[in-house]
């Protein structure tokens, strides 16, 4: 049974928060980022987002804590939540993959950094070289995590979601439109 929950994951720097915020506002629903839940912790815990990816590996009860706030959010109805695994464990949503080339990820995450101060706080990289490093870094651990914890083989899989967009060759604007245009069309089928 389709819930009315639109789960939204993809390349780092895609545009995930963005997207799931002005989604969520056109909508008129709640929203969740397990994102900024990650960096909330890692700033808590005095150590940088790579680093809190890094202890995951060792230590399977951070993934654990992000993934049962994930299933919270979850289980409301009306809801935007961008996730690495909300697919997963929403399987009955609407679920959306943000594509974008990591050339251009790095760039995009560079200029967030002057503006986020979240992301300032649990992310120090000030290059895009450093940038892509820790983008290369954190997607290994992820997988290599979701994979042992879970057994999820790939979680940036395109057939595991309902719509798939390039956020290069699309603005955030039209991102957006397409997200609820195809949304509502899911929920009619």
């Amino acid at each position: 049974m389709k819930k009315e929950i639109i789960t939204i994951t993809g390349t780092l720097g895609s545009g995930k928060s963005s997207t799931a915020d002005r989604v969520a506002a056109k909508l008129g629903f709640g929203r969740f980022s397990s994102g900024d839940f990650m960096r909330k912790l890692a700033v808590e815990m005095g150590i940088s987002l790579n680093d809190l990816s890094v202890r995951a590996q060792k230590e399977p009860e951070i993934d654990i804590k992000i993934d049962d706030e994930v299933k919270k959010a979850g289980s409301m109805e009306k809801i935007v939540i961008d996730s690495r695994l909300a697919f997963h464990w929403i399987p009955e949503s609407f679920k959306v993959y943000l594509d974008l080339p990591p050339e251009i990820a790095k760039e995009r995450i560079l200029n967030n950094l002057k503006e986020n101060a979240l992301r300032k706080q649990s992310e120090d990289s000030s290059t895009p070289e450093e940038i892509q490093a820790k983008i290369d870094a954190r997607l290994a651990s992820e997988k290599k995590r979701y994979k042992d914890l879970y057994g999820i083989e790939n979680h940036t899989d395109k057939n595991n979601f309902d719509l798939v967009v390039d956020t290069n060759k699309n603005n955030l604007e039209q991102v957006v439109g397409l997200v609820v245009s195809e949304y509502k069309k899911w929920l009619e089928k």
